[in-house]
């Protein structure tokens, strides 16, 4: 990423891409491939290979796609000019439901981007949505940091998470493939997958934690009884419990928040204590502990 104006928080830069909409004119259909509001031709516009979004419920689709029928589309779908035509940088669901809707003709919202920030912004959109999966959400900060050079520090402030967040989902792509294609489809949560990481045999451990449906903690213990090596002298029950919990409690709340969590535990009671480093992850604190929308 070049030296340009600092980021905001999750979803800002959306904000940034279509606060100005409002304010444009709509464009006639033929005045082709100019920025702003336009409508334009479903046939000329093509998805873009690089989105992070690989996985697309068919039922859903047809339920947005009898809405879109039912009330036409309300939320452009914003693109860019590529080759002939354009190429879609967010909304690639609702294009899909579009031509099952049999339109024509959809609004669109045209922006000259380049393929880094084309990425960036299918990665900003779809996570304000949850839309990703952690597997492809994973495969998208790879793909920023291989092809375009992002540090996990620049990751984290343009998704508004933190760095061990963008680490943790990064070391997911460390898994053999089935165990990731079980992640993706949800057969595993990300807790499980994170206790797998360092197993050497993590896909047989992946399909026993399915068959017998064991929790992560259960996964966890499963997954250091199976590592080599001579197993170390069992501590007293009470010992271990206490602190092993809160442990795997830390990294479940870490994982929800994408933000450093500490407990702080002891025989009087203790405290939870949740970093964050900008007044946006401070705003998003406060949006997950009332339970509005973010």
């Amino acid at each position: 990423m070049t030296a340009e104006a600092p980021r905001r928080g999750l979803g800002r830069g959306l904000s940034a891409l279509l606060g100005e909409v409002e304010r444009e004119q709509p464009v006639s259909p033929g005045a082709t491939r100019t920025p702003g509001v336009q409508t334009i031709a479903v046939s000329s516009i093509s998805p873009n290979p690089g989105q992070p979004r690989r996985h697309f419920d068919d039922e859903a689709l047809d339920e947005l796609a009898a809405s879109i029928a039912a009330r036409g589309m309300i939320q452009p779908i914003v693109v860019r000019p590529h080759g002939h035509g354009y190429q879609i940088v967010a909304g690639e669901r609702r294009w899909r439901a579009a031509q099952r809707a049999q339109l024509h003709d959809v609004p669109v919202i045209v922006r000259e981007l380049t393929d880094v920030q084309t990425l960036e912004l299918a990665i900003i959109e779809n996570i304000q949505r949850q839309d990703l999966n952690v597997i492809e959400e994973a495969e998208a900060y790879q793909k920023l940091t291989s092809d375009f050079g992002h540090t996990q520090e620049v990751l984290g402030k343009l998704v508004n998470k933190s760095r061990s967040h963008v680490a943790n989902l990064l070391r997911l792509l460390e898994l053999p493939g089935p165990v990731r294609d079980s992640v993706a489809s949800g057969k595993l949560s990300m807790g499980h997958a994170r206790a797998l990481i360092t197993a050497p045999n993590a896909e047989a451990l992946a399909e026993e934690v399915i068959r017998r449906d064991l929790s992560v903690r259960d996964t966890e213990k499963l997954a250091r009884s199976n590592k080599a090596g001579p197993k170390p002298a069992a501590a007293p029950k009470g010992d271990i419990s206490p602190g092993a919990d809160i442990e795997a409690l830390q990294r479940q709340l870490g994982d929800i928040l994408g933000l450093k969590v500490q407990i702080e535990h002891g025989a009087g009671g203790g405290r939870v204590v949740v970093g964050y480093s900008t007044l946006d992850q401070l705003d998003l604190i406060c949006q997950r502990l009332s339970g509005e929308p973010i």
